[in-house]
């Protein structure tokens, strides 16, 4: 076993949870070969092609990976796992959220754009490629940016993919409505938690009209030219929002998280061209820490 390898435990954890790999080479590939394959090629965000000969052949790990993203097996297995740490009363539905600038490599760029489906989601429910594959320019390059709804317990509920000049508030309904934790009685699935820390990119009334709505409370400290505005208009401002500052100091953990996720270089640094299949890295690294 190599360095980063699933073990014999994480290993009987995850196995039940992984389809079988059909038309896969002659004996059929091992599961368990395949995945840390495609887990090292993440971890250190090398081309498929240098993926080691004990991992097999590299176009098995590849078309693996490119496969379980296009029917959706990567979000399937993340849910589950979601769903059993739920049940086992780990999740703590205390969340925040917050975002995160990737830097693109140059091979991320140069994807086609013609004949792309614009639309948010593909009739499967499964996310479709956007026109722009998640990549916005800067000065500073080519950038995508993770936007993440963290729990107290640092499991990441959602995560949305977006081009990296894109502000944090016009996701953050996208974001929330992400988070979806089917019971495993049945029943309705959870999606509303019970606090959501954000920092002042989120002070907004849409914001704060959306939690209210939902009747789910929240600690968001007011940006400043905000409150000066509501100072100016007197009464007509209204009251200042809520704000408990040791609350808030909670929300360091969505932080501590994403320094967690961007120890995967794949994802620190995006070398895939297509934003779908960067989203599906970013799953398969939260699936590898979740063992």
């Amino acid at each position: 076993m190599s360095c980063g390898d699933l073990t014999d435990t994480q290993w009987e954890r995850l196995e039940p949870l992984l389809p079988p790999i059909s038309r896969m080479g002659r004996p059929p590939r091992d599961r368990r070969q395949v995945f840390d394959g495609i887990w090292w090629r993440a971890r250190t965000g090398s081309p498929w092609r240098d993926v080691p000969e004990r991992y097999g052949p590299w176009e098995t790990a590849y078309t693996v990976f490119r496969r379980w993203q296009i029917d959706g097996t990567w979000p399937r297995i993340l849910k589950k796992l979601q769903v059993k740490a739920d049940a086992d009363g780990i999740i703590e539905w205390e969340v925040s959220v917050d975002s995160t600038v990737c830097r693109a490599h140059q091979h991320a760029a140069g994807a086609r754009k013609r004949g792309l489906d614009s639309g948010r989601t593909r009739s499967d429910g499964l996310a479709a490629e956007p026109d722009n594959h998640g990549l916005g320019r800067s000065r500073g390059g080519l950038t995508t940016k993770i936007h993440l709804a963290v729990d107290a317990s640092f499991h990441v509920l959602a995560a949305v993919i977006t081009a990296g000049q894109r502000g944090d508030a016009p996701v953050f309904e996208q974001v929330m409505d992400k988070i979806r934790i089917p019971r495993p009685g049945g029943g309705r699935p959870r999606t509303r938690p019970d606090h959501v820390l954000a920092d002042r990119a989120y002070s907004s009334r849409q914001i704060r009209a959306y939690l209210r709505r939902r009747q789910i409370p929240h600690t968001i400290p007011e940006k400043r030219d905000q409150a000066g505005h509501r100072l100016r208009r007197g009464s007509a401002g209204g009251r200042p929002p809520g704000f408990d500052r040791e609350t808030y100091k909670r929300r360091h953990k969505v932080e501590c998280r994403i320094g967690l996720l961007k120890q995967a270089r794949g994802v620190a640094t995006r070398y895939d061209k297509l934003a779908v299949r960067y989203e599906a890295t970013v799953q398969l690294t939260l699936i590898r820490q979740s063992l």
